[in-house]
């Protein structure tokens, strides 16, 4: 009956962000300039990786599914709220809302468990380097990236189910830019306690196993870097790693405060900009970061462009 109940609910209305009348237009220009970059920078970096024979290793094999993954996360949030921008009504439907909300936690929880991944991996290279080839097979490196997306997918239909037994009676407006749980349950008049364990329960236990494995691999790593008595040598593993740590960094602290933090469910300004930053910003300074800290990544670019440079003349 409760499933019965909120299915009869038609369509939410996004209340979007919130900005001055003549901030409009410039606001939407720069999220889609943004999120063109996003596109353009993500896809380009995995067509460097399948195009460089180089770079079919391991660590460029999480790294470009990490980029397809952000180009998921931005592209389920972005083009929607691009269209609120003019929209007069900023409606979304229940399906269509139901499916923005599973599509990015698949995606954004995926991208956890790659960044844990990609930890594992720098701590294999670094520590281990002469059992590297061993321990991180392509049998494991397979098995790990699959284990990523089956994650994530698990835990979008757990979440997703749940929010099938919230009714919506007293408002349809969600105050956030994209369909999330909190908001959600921040309307519904069904008690939302089930919803807020589930999520405090799985959105917490992954969140904390992600971020130990990180910790742990990236202190492993940094015992063993203090170990080495070359500069060169040290100053090569920090330039490998640093980029993903900037990254893991910039990416954990909105999701802690959004879903673990005890007062998340109060939503607000505070919890739009954070989701803002983690849908939108992150996937477009991710292809940045690495392409910037990454050699062989520069160094594939400069081999492309000097190619397409020489068939244009």
């Amino acid at each position: 009956m409760k499933i019965k109940n909120a299915t009869e609910l038609s369509e939410f209305v996004l209340s979007g962000l919130k900005y001055r009348s003549e901030w409009q237009i410039p606001l939407f220009l720069l999220f889609l300039m943004i999120y063109l970059i996003t596109v353009m920078g993500n896809l380009g970096l995995i067509a460097l990786i399948c195009n460089d024979p180089q770079l079919h290793i391991p660590m460029y094999l999480f790294l470009g599914n990490l980029a397809f993954v952000d180009t998921w996360s931005s592209s389920t949030v972005t083009p929607k709220m691009l269209i609120n921008f003019f929209a007069p009504s900023k409606i979304i439907s229940f399906s269509e809302c139901v499916v923005q909300f599973f599509s990015f936690v698949i995606s954004v929880t995926t991208e956890c468990f790659l960044l844990a991944t990609m930890a594992y991996d720098r701590y294999v290279a670094i520590c281990n380097p002469l059992l590297y080839p061993v321990i991180i097979s392509n049998r494991l490196c397979m098995r790990m990236l699959v284990s990523s997306y089956i994650g994530g997918l698990i835990h979008a239909l757990i979440h997703t189910g749940f929010l099938f037994r919230l009714t919506f009676c007293n408002s349809n407006i969600v105050h956030h830019f994209y369909c999330d749980v909190m908001p959600l349950i921040k309307i519904s008049c069904t008690d939302p306690s089930i919803n807020v364990l589930m999520i405090f329960i799985f959105s917490g236990s992954i969140q904390v196993f992600t971020i130990l494995t990180v910790l742990i691999s990236y202190t492993l790593v940094l015992f063993t870097i203090l170990k080495k008595k070359s500069v060169q040598s040290i100053k090569k593993a920090f330039s490998t790693c640093g980029a993903h740590l900037l990254s893991v960094v910039l990416y954990y602290g909105p999701l802690l405060f959004m879903y673990v933090h005890p007062g998340s469910t109060q939503g607000g300004d505070q919890d739009m900009m954070d989701s803002l930053f983690y849908t939108v910003i992150i996937p477009f300074l991710n292809p940045i970061i690495y392409s910037l800290r990454n050699k062989k990544v520069i160094e594939t670019l400069k081999k492309v462009l000097k190619r397409y440079g020489n068939i244009s003349k």
